[in-house]
């Protein structure tokens, strides 16, 4: 589905990607999660700031993109 937005969007200069914040230390899971909330936000942030000619139609995780 995110491809096919991004296809759409892409006239408009809209980008579509996912991110994955991983397993986040968080009161949802009872502080079970591996990840700080810092560290999840890692993937967000960096595509919250993307420059205009940045990727669309991806996956990433903290560590960069994430095979489909």
């Amino acid at each position: 589905m995110p491809v096919g937005f991004a296809k759409v969007l892409a006239p408009f200069n809209i980008k579509v990607n996912i991110a994955d914040p991983g397993y986040v230390d968080t009161d949802m899971n009872g502080h079970t999660g591996t990840l700080t909330v810092a560290e999840g936000a890692e993937s967000t942030i960096f595509l919250a700031t993307l420059p205009d000619d940045g990727p669309t139609a991806s996956f990433y995780d903290r560590n960069g993109v994430v095979a489909w």
